[in-house]
């Protein structure tokens, strides 16, 4: 069998050969899909409740009596889950609590010029939605991205969606996080069908204002087309398929290279990972380990299948890998040099850097308190990860005296004028001419 990733020399590959290789699995612009897509969304905000349950059939093959997950379900999911499975729910609780409670934005006022008070003021959202994975492997570890901040904010209404299993169930530690965050309801939807849910609004489900969380090419697209929808909800960030890009020097241990590719590699076929190094022999060091952890690893139909769209790159210097990684924008860039902050300083584009050998990309999926959730498919150019300032909104309050506004009304007359908005000018001089 071919080893996987393939491995290449970045100097041999013509530019179509190049484009090729850092080219994701998955395409978000295509037209099936969004038709698709269009169709289970029109579905449900025409049917409703009764349209949820059709498409669980029809799409998750799972009969569904009721959409919500009861008070009783949720209450006794802890009792499912051992000891050591809690414990390490609340370990990861506790860490990303902790970082996210640092984040918290504060109010701001500024006086331009006396009497002239800009002020924004930050309110918690309203409504929110999460999305929480569970397709081939159910992801608790998202719900706690989603939930615990969305608890710190204050969101008043939080509402989670996460796939149920063949039994109809929704995965027992995706609930004891719920429980554990004070999520107020639970349903049990996946794909497009949830997101059309959560925007629009059913019998059960409440309207929300902003949809949380990653997914498939599936959510990624009900996300983007309810968000530019009219009145629609506003999506967290473009969080597809997962990827990851390693760039390693000699210093690199490859088994703990070909674990991280692999970790990211095995959450689904359309994963997408990417080694950049200086020579073969760590290459073929990356692509021997790999399919050692093969043999013995589960999901291997996963793996195989994630890994042979990967690929590892021999490069000619670390300001190659780096132009590289820029280009690309991973949604994972783990730095496995000698010196990683140095290299940390060059890089302009992604969601989320790993420094060194001891920050496998493991710990931020799950305990280290960042958040996993991040922007995927070269968005990282202009988009950040999640974070608790996602959850609230920013109103800008303006207050003028007399005086203040006496100070700047010609300017804003002659602006106005400028753009030809004679209401706007006169807004101003009427009231300058009753000053004392």
């Amino acid at each position: 069998m071919t080893p996987i990733p393939p491995l290449y020399h970045w100097n041999g590959l013509d530019r179509q050969q190049r484009r090729s290789v850092l080219e994701r699995l998955a395409a978000p612009a295509d037209p099936a899909l969004a038709a698709r897509v269009k169709d289970i969304m029109e579905q449900v905000r025409t049917g409703g409740d009764q349209a949820l349950k059709r498409l669980e059939a029809e799409l998750d093959g799972v009969e569904l009596d009721g959409i919500e997950a009861g008070e009783k379900e949720i209450a006794e999911a802890g009792d499912l889950l051992t000891g050591r499975q809690r414990d390490a729910i609340h370990t990861a609780l506790e860490n990303i609590r902790a970082c996210h409670a640092a984040q918290k934005p504060g109010d701001t006022r500024t006086e331009p010029v006396p009497g002239v008070v800009c002020e924004q003021r930050y309110r918690p959202l309203h409504a929110v939605g999460l999305y929480v994975p569970a397709g081939s492997a159910p992801l608790p570890s998202t719900a706690m991205m989603l939930a615990a901040p969305a608890q710190l904010a204050g969101c008043q209404q939080r509402i989670l969606c996460a796939p149920p299993a063949a039994d109809g169930n929704i995965d027992p530690a995706i609930l004891y996080v719920a429980q554990q965050c004070e999520v107020h309801r639970v349903f049990k939807l996946g794909g497009a069908q949830a997101i059309a849910a959560m925007a629009y609004g059913t019998q059960s489900v409440p309207r929300v204002d902003k949809i949380f969380g990653p997914g498939s090419r599936w959510v990624a697209a009900a996300k983007q087309r309810a968000a530019m929808e009219p009145g629609g909800p506003a999506q967290d960030l473009p969080a597809g398929p997962t990827e990851a890009m390693v760039i390693a020097d000699h210093s690199a241990n490859a088994e703990f290279v070909a674990l991280d590719l692999l970790s990211q590699a095995e959450h689904g076929e359309d994963a997408h990972v990417l080694l950049l190094c200086l020579d073969e022999k760590l290459a073929t060091a990356v692509q021997e380990a790999i399919a050692g952890q093969l043999r013995t690893l589960p999901r291997t139909d996963v793996l195989e299948k994630s890994l042979s769209s990967g690929a590892l790159l021999v490069v000619d210097s670390l300001d190659m890998a780096v132009e590289l990684a820029n280009r690309y924008a991973p949604e994972h860039l783990l730095l496995q040099v000698a010196d990683p902050r140095s290299l940390m300083a060059t890089i302009r584009n992604a969601g989320a850097v790993f420094l060194g050998p001891w920050s496998p990309e493991s710990s931020g999926d799950y305990c280290n308190g960042a958040n996993h959730v991040l922007p995927t498919y070269g968005s990282a150019r202009w988009a950040s990860g999640l974070g608790l300032a996602d959850f609230y909104k920013r109103i800008s309050v303006q207050e003028l005296t007399q005086e203040g506004l006496g100070s700047i009304a010609g300017s804003i007359a002659t602006l106005a004028r400028t753009e030809g908005l004679e209401a706007h000018a006169r807004a101003a001089e009427v009231r300058r001419r009753l000053e004392p």
